[in-house]
């Protein structure tokens, strides 16, 4: 693999990293989503899934430290023991459904989503517990999470609509996601997925990652609890269109 590097792999290696470090430490998710466009283009796919994982797990430890103090103990569990359920699920239906068409159909929903609250002057703010919903949400992100890669997907949307501060919206999804993401990377290691050549482009673009990460964090303490959710709205209106875009071409 090493014997045909050229100026073009470098500079999509380097931009992938740069990507997924940035977007993990200012919202706390995307990494998978915002890396893999560049990767797919000088990685076999599985490589550039394996990759984005490590890559997202580097970046999320540095996100976990900074809100190691709102870490939503008590809520977690009502996302993740279904996530957990969902998981070997999701793995079931992966060789029933068309990954490609839910794809594109989640796709579509994070663009309407995105864009509807995008234009909105108010956002909504569900205060009540929603214990059904958020397990649920868990439930679903599991199946998404094998099928798709698109764990953190559902809750996101659902967070940005509850009236928390960052400090607990992270608290939240960023733990979910470093979990979930952490089961995908160990099945895969378990598959032998991550060969000398993975180990050697973790260790080139980690520490891009997270320098890029530290960036998107400096920003994430700038922001104010409202400028925080209206970021994870309109970060769910990109996601759609980068998801949508890397289906259909």
């Amino acid at each position: 693999m090493f014997d045909h590097i050229t100026l073009d792999f470098f500079i999509f290696l380097t931009i992938g990293a740069i990507a997924a470090g940035f977007i993990n430490g200012l919202a706390g998710f995307g990494t998978t989503l915002f890396a893999l466009g560049w990767w797919l283009q000088i990685l076999p796919p599985i490589q550039a899934v394996a990759l984005s994982l490590a890559t997202s797990l580097a970046c999320s430890i540095q996100g976990l430290h900074v809100v190691r103090s709102t870490i939503q103990w008590k809520k977690l569990p009502l996302f993740l023991i279904p996530a957990f359920l969902g998981i070997p699920i999701g793995f079931y239906l992966l060789h029933i459904i068309s990954a490609s068409i839910l794809k594109i159909t989640i796709a579509g929903f994070l663009i309407f989503y995105g864009g509807f609250f995008s234009c909105r002057k108010a956002l909504p703010a569900l205060t009540k517990p929603y214990y059904f919903i958020e397990i649920t949400i868990g439930f679903l992100s599991g199946i998404l999470g094998a099928i798709a890669g698109l764990s953190g997907a559902l809750p996101t949307m659902w967070l940005a609509m509850r009236p928390w501060s960052k400090g607990v919206q992270r608290g939240l999804l960023q733990p979910f996601n470093f979990i979930i993401l952490g089961i995908s990377a160990c099945l895969l290691t378990f598959k032998g997925i991550y060969t000398k050549d993975t180990l050697i482009l973790f260790a080139l673009v980690a520490p891009v990652s997270i320098i890029s990460a530290q960036v998107g964090i400096l920003i994430f303490k700038r922001l104010n609890d409202n400028q925080f959710r209206r970021l994870l709205i309109i970060m769910m209106f990109i996601a759609g269109i980068v998801l949508l875009i890397r289906e259909l071409f």
